[in-house]
Order: C-alpha cells, then structure tokens, then sequence
C-alpha cells in the first residue's frame, strides 16, 4: 500500500466553519492575541471567499470536514495511506493537544508570529520541549511582511537550535489588501544564505514563480517544497506553471519535493482523500520518485526515517 506524509492536513472543523480555503482561516496575527481588524465586505481576506466558492461552483456540496468525528477522520487517512500529517488547529495548544492525543499520526506545527519578539522565541521553545510540536509555521501573508524581514530571524535561530524544520507560506495570495508577492520564493534566498543549518519548507510550492522555486531547491541543500493547495492532476497540464517541476521532478527536484493534499480547502474542498492520492500515483513520474515525493522526502526531513 501507498505511504504518504501529509504536509497539509486540514482538521474536522464545527459546521459552518469549513467552506473557505485555509489561507483565510489559518494564521497568526500574533502568538499570544488575536487581531481582526475590520474588512471592507468583499476586500482583503474575503476576497478567498470569492475566489474559491467560484472554483467549487455554486451548487458544489458542503465542505465534507464539517462536523466529522476526529476517530473518523483518522480512519480516512490511515485508509488513504496516510501515516503522518502534518497539522495545526484554531491555537497551538489545541495543535498540542490533538497531537498528543494521536501522537503515531499528527506532526504538531507551531504558529508564531515575528511581531512578539523573544517572547515569541521563548513559547517556541516551550511548545517544543514541553508540548512536543514537530516544526514552526510562518506565514509572510499574515503578516503581511515577507520571510526575509529581520523580524522573523530571532525564530529562525531558534529553529536551528531546536532542530525542527520551519514551514513558510510561498505563493501568490488573493488578499486584496496586501501585495501579492509576499510568499515570492525570493525572499526564501536570503534566509537560506544566512541559516544554511535551517531546513525551510516552502509551502504551496511556489506557483507562479515555479521556476523560481525549482531553482532555489537546487541551490541550497536545506530548502525543500511541498504542493499544497494544488490539485496535483493539474502538474502535468501543459500551460499550467508547473511545467518546470514536472521537467526535472524525476531527476534534480525528486528529493525536494513534499506532497500536501490540503484535502477539504480550496479547490479539493469536494474530493476524497484516495482521489488526491490517486492523483499523485497517476502523474508522469517514476515509481520510485512518486515514492519520495509522497512519503521518503518529508520522513527524512523529519527524521522518521
């Protein structure tokens, strides 16, 4: 059977609460308080409310994670091949808790926000060392300033000293109140030069400056991708960005790249999991490659195998 290590693995949420994509629900704003400031209807996050009820089509069925029991959903993914599966819920207490309480399956991340200082610093090592979380999360869309600003290093340096590895937003967003390239891989670079101990996981795979990211995990030994949040039948498609990935997938990228099914947000908010899967199994890869890509790859970066 298939083995996959998730590197999106979006939680059962309470009816209501799961039709949107994880970029408008999911983020810091700090570590310790919320912050929500008011939106113009329809502008700013809102604007992924739109832009992926509109993908799905109108008539599409309610988001299948609303109101699903934890023991069930774990049943799905162990069904699906899924041994791991990297997590975070609503807080990182709640991340910590639901990793203690299925400790073979869930990757605890922690969500930290750079504005909080060696506060910040200081809760990362205590959700480490005490709480168990596997690896640190940011994300530069949430911030609205990107991974490459000062204000971030502090928990690199922490990151390298706990030795986990640390997941960054890397994509385009569709948050109209905010630039739109603050996930570019670029700013990637410059952390990379100056934390080459760092394992960096660049979330989302970096589309659309795909070839940008491929560059960039070949460059540096401790930079890795995963491609969450896109439909993986759409790899192969001719026109579709991921022409660059596709090109070197079996031979310079096969050990870069991490699978994130980001089943039940976004685009894949309507499909099973083993539909996902069996997306991955069917591109134009080698066996042993789709192998790495969806388990070997994330379980050394990990250190499960």
């Amino acid at each position: 059977m298939v083995r996959v290590f998730d590197m999106e693995c979006n939680l059962p949420v309470p009816g209501g609460e799961g039709g949107g994509s994880h970029h408008a629900s999911q983020g810091s704003g700090s570590t310790f308080r919320g912050r929500t400031p008011e939106q113009i209807a329809g502008h700013g996050m809102s604007n992924y409310s739109r832009i992926f009820t509109k993908s799905r089509g109108e008539d599409a069925p309610p988001n299948p994670r609303e109101n699903m029991p934890m023991d069930d959903f774990v049943t799905m993914l162990r069904a699906a091949g899924v041994e791991k599966a990297m997590v975070r819920a609503g807080t990182n207490t709640q991340t910590a808790e639901i990793q203690r309480q299925y400790p073979d399956i869930f990757v605890g991340f922690a969500v930290i926000s750079p504005f909080d200082g060696m506060p910040a610093v200081r809760e990362l090592e205590r959700l480490v060392r005490e709480e168990g979380l596997k690896g640190l999360s940011m994300s530069p869309l949430t911030e609205m300033i990107p991974v490459s600003d000062r204000r971030y290093y502090p928990m690199f340096a922490k990151a390298v000293e706990l030795d986990i590895p640390c997941r960054v937003y890397s994509t385009m967003n569709y948050g109209t109140d905010r630039p739109y390239d603050l996930g570019h891989p670029r700013h990637l670079d410059q952390v990379a030069v100056d934390f080459p101990e760092l394992k960096l996981i660049a979330g989302l795979g970096g589309w659309p400056w795909v070839n940008d990211m491929v560059a960039l995990i070949r460059r540096h030994p401790n930079v890795y991708m995963d491609t969450s949040s896109h439909r993986p039948k759409h790899f192969g498609t001719p026109g579709s960005g991921w022409e660059m990935l596709m090109q070197f997938g079996n031979t310079l990228a096969q050990d870069k790249v991490l699978t994130g099914l980001s089943w039940g947000g976004g685009p894949s908010a309507s499909d099973s999991y083993q539909t996902l899967v069996d997306e991955y199994l069917a591109l134009p890869l080698k066996d042993s490659v789709k192998e790495k890509w969806l388990y070997l790859n994330a379980a050394r970066v990990f250190g499960y195998e």
